[in-house]
């Protein structure tokens, strides 16, 4: 296409050029602009064949605590053994975290502890489940400039509470990773109403078994939920009231796991990156979930952890799954209701250990390692490439509830021992919801790829859409400035 066509609107332009379903942002000329892409491409340190690629090497704390990229900080916002305005102490073990919009642009997050029944700090609550139980949940309000407004237990009386996952309500899964003592369930916990009846009363129907994460595809209602034991099952949960409002879920619903019936072996071990299945689900009692999965021939998997959705995708990793025992990433699609293995990693230095997860504004996948030696939060890119983000240099203690403000300007992260809440802020890539797609859908082998310009990747940044989608429209003619 000439320049003469330059004044194309971009219904005209995609009707002509024939790239009906690519994403675009369009100025009122119709002209592509690629103004501030300069400042944008040496701000994000764009990788001009594949896009979006981190964030640069770390730079070395001078306290000891976190290496994180040029032009990030991070404060310390609650640490085990502070004292909360009710006079309570923080508790231990932090671990499953998830952050809400709150009023007055604050942040409202709300924190597992994942202790189980004796701690030098347990969740001292008010109306616990059960007594003795040293586990729970804590609220904290974090104020626009990344103080704490408020902090206080929201629920109590539960054992090991690791992670969980946010309702599209504004509430919290927290799940407990235990079988022992009558414990094992999923509890809902309403981050603004601490410690109510709800808080306390077990979602029997999602299972008493070893609970890790759980995620909702907001389409649809159905829950995800990973188990953290050897061997382990990926189980779903489709609530009887699929309205997706408080108390929706304590109507109860059905429980199903995993299967493939087109393999040999019930063994996701021998699985190779980029194999893909079709998944059958077969139900299972609530009460005896997992010895279920295994009469059933469901999927083996080593040993789930994270969970995630995004964009029509369910993501989850499986921590000490692989070759090399180092821990893999699947991802399963509703839609065609197929399941892929998107990553393995072959080497410490890449990947060690995955554990909770999130999907990054910008679309990346972000990994909490749990691997030991210093931990890090590792990110994965569409097209499976890694990259480092922080690094514990404090202790060998593990990453956990990775999650971003609702604004995407602050990255918000537990480390567990001593129990540390942390904010990071800096220059993260903008929101790209064209990334975020993208991250669904498999890139094309290397080979294959288009060549991208610098240009074109800052350009692709700029507008909010992924690599793909801008060099289509390039390849269709449409003029770029």
């Amino acid at each position: 296409m000439s320049a003469s066509n330059n004044g194309l609107n971009r219904r005209d332009f995609l009707k002509v050029g024939g790239v009906g379903a690519v994403a675009l942002t369009l100025g009122t000329t119709g002209l592509l602009s690629l103004s501030g892409a300069n400042q944008s491409l040496a701000a994000t340190n764009h990788n001009p064949t594949s896009g979006f690629g981190g964030y640069g090497p770390l730079v070395k704390d001078p306290n000891g605590i976190l290496d994180l990229p040029r032009g990030f900080r991070y404060k310390m916002l609650s640490q085990t053994g502070d004292i909360m305005p009710n006079g309570d102490r923080v508790p231990s073990m932090h671990d499953g975290m998830a952050a809400f919009k709150g009023e007055k642009n604050t942040t409202i997050l709300v924190r597992n502890h994942e202790n189980s029944t004796n701690a030098d700090y347990p969740v001292n609550g008010k109306n616990p489940w059960s007594n003795g139980a040293a586990g729970g949940t804590t609220t904290l309000i974090v104020g626009p400039n990344r103080e704490i407004v408020d902090q206080y237990v929201s629920s109590s009386g539960t054992i090991r509470n690791c992670a969980g996952g946010p309702t599209t309500w504004g509430t919290w899964l927290t799940c407990e990773e235990t079988r022992n003592m009558g414990h094992g369930f999923v509890f809902e916990v309403n981050p603004l109403d601490p410690e109510n009846e709800m808080s306390k009363t077990p979602i029997r129907d999602m299972g008493y078994f070893s609970h890790e994460a759980c995620a909702v595809d907001p389409s649809t209602g159905i829950w995800y939920l990973t188990e953290d034991a050897s061997p382990s099952f990926l189980y779903r949960f489709t609530p009887n009231d699929r309205s997706q409002k408080l108390g929706s879920l304590q109507k109860g619903g059905k429980l199903e796991a995993a299967a493939i019936e087109e393999l040999p072996t019930s063994s996701a071990s021998q699985f190779y990156s980029g194999q893909k299945f079709g998944v059958v689900w077969k139900e299972v009692n609530p009460e005896r979930a997992q010895q279920d999965a295994k009469d059933n021939g469901c999927i083996q998997f080593s040993r789930l952890e994270g969970a995630w959705f995004s964009a029509g995708v369910f993501w989850f990793d499986d921590t000490s799954a692989g070759g090399k025992a180092l821990g893999r990433v699947y991802r399963y699609h509703p839609a065609t209701n197929t399941l892929e293995l998107f990553y393995e990693s072959t080497d410490k230095n890449d990947l060690e250990m995955p554990d909770n997860i999130t999907i990054t504004p910008w679309g990346d996948l972000w990994i909490a390692e749990d691997g030991g030696g210093n931990d890090r939060i590792v990110g994965l890119t569409p097209e499976g490439n890694v990259y480092t983000f922080a690094e514990n240099k404090m202790n060998g203690s593990e990453f956990a509830g990775p999650a971003f403000s609702s604004d995407g300007n602050t990255f918000f992260v537990n480390m567990q021992t001593p129990g540390i809440t942390f904010a990071i802020w800096g220059p993260f890539a903008r929101r790209n919801a064209a990334r975020q797609r993208a991250m669904g859908h498999a890139a094309p082998p290397a080979d294959l790829a288009p060549v991208v310009s610098k240009k074109l990747a800052a350009f692709a940044e700029e507008q909010g859409m992924s690599i793909l989608e801008a060099a289509a429209l390039e390849r269709h003619g449409m003029p770029i400035i």
